[in-house]
């Protein structure tokens, strides 16, 4: 999960001294990081080729304006940004659980019960995008990270403001293919129903631990979104009628975000009962083991490689293997509330791509 800096990461952005690596991709890198009071949080930089490119600083502003949207019950809370800086760069909360697709492999399609609490909070989240006109386009379980408290809703690297298209070339698809509205694969307006319809895809996999349209080449993925019926197979029952007209292909055939939460929280006993209690052991260890291991992160960063070195390139104690970071205590669920300063990024991740 923690990778060591290479000699040429910065030393700080801001008010953050870098402590390690959480991922690199096309088109930046995340960083585990902590400021002088010791708040963690996950910073994103964007490449510096990206960086002289307006449409990709643009975006970049456009995630950060989204992510404070959403805010810090729904998302992972803003603590500072720089997106005119020469490295644009995003500090957010540090969320303290593991993304969806990885819990379900961990441990198994969800209960029912945890399936329709999940989709009510994920409905709420998407009311608070969408009540300020903007749409996510890009809901997918790499993108959702589970916490004790509830889900959080990352990753808005491709967001926008409902019916502003300057973005998007007119006919292209932007998104994840097997979390696509059939409107988006084919290159028109993402609308609040798009962001509905990648939700039930959402949830059929934490239910059934496969997506509705399965897996494959791009093309395959858009051309079974468009026309292909879904696969529902491993759905409870109970749920089958709801998600099915949330995959409508017609927007107009599915139901609001709001309809959608009625629907999910009418087969709940205790809507009021707490997130974490409707998650299995299994999933509640692994979010415990994940409050506790980042206390125990010291930076480490690599040498210079010979190839770049200047002067001495000896063998030096530098060199070395780091030593291997150590695990605190699994700490008690209810103790994560408490962390408050602390806090996310494993869903960094997803905007890595």
């Amino acid at each position: 999960m923690f990778s060591p800096l290479t000699h040429d990461d910065p030393h700080r952005l801001g008010a953050y001294r870098l402590i390690a690596r959480l991922g690199s991709g096309g088109m930046g890198t995340v960083y585990l990081a902590r400021s002088a009071t010791g708040r963690t949080a996950a910073l994103k930089t964007m490449h510096a080729r990206l960086a002289t490119d307006p449409a990709f600083r643009t975006r970049f502003r456009l995630e950060v304006d989204a992510a404070r949207v959403i805010g810090p019950v729904h998302g992972a809370q803003v603590f500072d940004a720089d997106p005119l800086a020469e490295t644009p760069w995003l500090a957010t909360e540090y969320v303290l659980g593991p993304p969806l697709d990885d819990a379900v492999t961990l441990a198994g399609p969800l209960p029912e019960p945890a399936v329709r609490a999940l989709g009510g909070l994920l409905c709420a989240a998407l009311a608070q995008l969408h009540t300020s006109d903007v749409v996510h386009r890009d809901l997918k379980p790499s993108n959702i990270m589970l916490t004790a408290d509830g889900p959080k809703v990352i990753d808005f690297g491709i967001a926008r403001a409902i019916g502003d298209d300057h973005l998007t070339r007119t006919g292209s698809a932007a998104g994840t293919p097997a979390f696509m509205s059939p409107e988006q694969a084919t290159g028109r307006e993402h609308t609040s129903a798009g962001d509905v319809f990648a939700l039930a895809g959402v949830l059929v996999h934490a239910a059934t631990g496969h997506g509705p349209f399965g897996t494959g080449q791009p093309a395959d993925l858009l051309y079974r979104v468009r026309y292909a019926d879904p696969d529902l197979t491993g759905v409870p029952p109970a749920l089958l009628p709801v998600l099915t007209r949330c995959l409508a292909k017609n927007p107009t055939d599915r139901p609001t975000t709001t309809g959608l939460a009625a629907e999910l929280a009418a087969g709940l006993e205790d809507v009021h009962r707490p997130f974490a209690d409707r998650l299995p052991e299994l999933l509640l260890g692994e979010i415990a083991r994940l409050v506790g291991s980042v206390w125990h992160v010291r930076p480490y960063r690599l040498p210079v490689p010979p190839e770049h070195a200047l002067a001495d390139t000896r063998p030096s104690d530098a060199a070395a293997t780091p030593p291997a970071m150590s695990r605190r205590k699994l700490l008690a669920i209810g103790g994560s509330s408490a962390l408050g300063a602390v806090a996310v990024g494993a869903g960094a991740w997803a905007w890595l791509g």
